[in-house]
């Protein structure tokens, strides 16, 4: 029943977000009528304008991303895509990068379909290189970089290339060190949509895949507002000297990027959209450390880690991947400077 109560709660809190958001872009000027304390309308009208463009431009491909994820769950057989994972460790590496390009699932629906394959048998290192580098290769997120980043092709090119490498090594170091299952249950779920596998059969599939479409983006969108908002509001009232002296710095400017993919927990389908607000004040190394090291790790991933992993397991998955995302990135940085 609480948790019930805790996603009705942010479904109506993200809903009434939209209903603002759309109420202010209607009747700008209802804010001044509000002003009791002369508040700079410049600093507020910028907010409003980057809230509602980082919205509206990255609304499609959440949407995209959501009815694909839908199809998979409904057509996609776990069993196939298990019965032909390599024994080779490069290979399934390989493997695993492959399955991101082809099956574009989001990080918020990818952690319980690999819980479910490691079930039936895929190994550990095969699902977490796909937990990590499919969130950002697959089609939707390449579409939607390459939207965000069209006149800077290089920040594209990098975030695949820099997530494929990260993965990779990730990948070669729990085959080679991490011994063990640490996944904390080993029986297989039964495989559903939100309602009893009997009653699936009988209603109509469309009407299933909307509905897992529905309750997906409702998931996915809310972060994407919270996200969003919190991103207007640093671009807007945040003085512009602040950001541009944290970006200046070689090490801090990765960090704070690292720490702001952190807290955001952005879809990977639109969070090239928010990063691309920041192009004016961090570097581009900065900028694909944002765009790596948030769809591999953020808050939201962190406690599903945690809800399929021992903590053990996740903490050190979560430095290993910070610290080869920062290593690389400022070797990217220095590549292209």
């Amino acid at each position: 029943m609480r948790n019930w109560l805790s996603k009705s709660g942010l479904n109506l809190l993200f809903t009434l977000l939209v209903l603002s958001l759309i109420y202010v872009a209607l009747f700008p000027d209802v804010i001044s009528n509000f002003s009791l304390t002369a508040p700079n309308m410049d600093k507020i009208q910028t907010f409003k304008t980057m809230l509602i463009s980082i919205v509206l431009e990255a609304l499609p491909y959440i949407l995209i991303g959501v009815f694909v994820s839908s199809l998979i769950q409904l057509y996609v057989s776990e069993k196939w895509i298990a019965r032909f994972c390599p024994k080779n460790p490069i290979l399934g590496i390989v493997f695993a990068c492959t399955l991101g390009i082809i099956f574009p699932i989001c990080e918020c629906g990818m952690i319980p379909v690999v819980r479910r394959l490691m079930m039936m048998g895929m190994p550990l290192y095969i699902g977490v290189v796909f937990i990590l580098v499919g969130p950002i290769v697959n089609p939707v997120v390449y579409a939607s970089t390459y939207q965000a980043f069209r006149l800077q092709p290089e920040i594209l090119y990098s975030r695949m290339g820099l997530a494929l490498i990260v993965g990779f090594i990730i990948g070669l170091l729990i085959y080679k060190f991490v011994s063990g299952n640490p996944l904390k249950h080993t029986e297989i779920p039964p495989i559903s949509s939100g309602s009893d596998a009997s009653h699936q059969h009988a209603k109509n599939k469309f009407l299933i895949m909307m509905d897992h479409a529905a309750k997906e983006f409702f998931d996915v969108g809310k972060y994407l507002i919270i996200g969003s908002i919190l991103t207007a509001a640093i671009q807007a009232f945040i003085p512009r000297d602040f950001l541009v002296q944290i970006g200046q710095g070689e090490i801090g400017s990765h960090l704070f990027m690292m720490g702001f993919a952190f807290i955001l927990s952005i879809c990977s389908t639109s969070d090239a959209f928010v990063a691309s607000s920041f192009l004016q004040t961090f570097s581009a190394s900065s900028i694909v450390s944002f765009l790596v090291f948030g769809p591999m790790v953020d808050f939201k991933s962190t406690l599903m880690l945690l809800s399929v992993f021992n903590r053990r397991f996740v903490v050190q998955l979560v430095v290993l991947i910070g610290m080869a995302v920062l290593f690389l990135s400022i070797m990217l940085g220095q590549m292209i400077s």
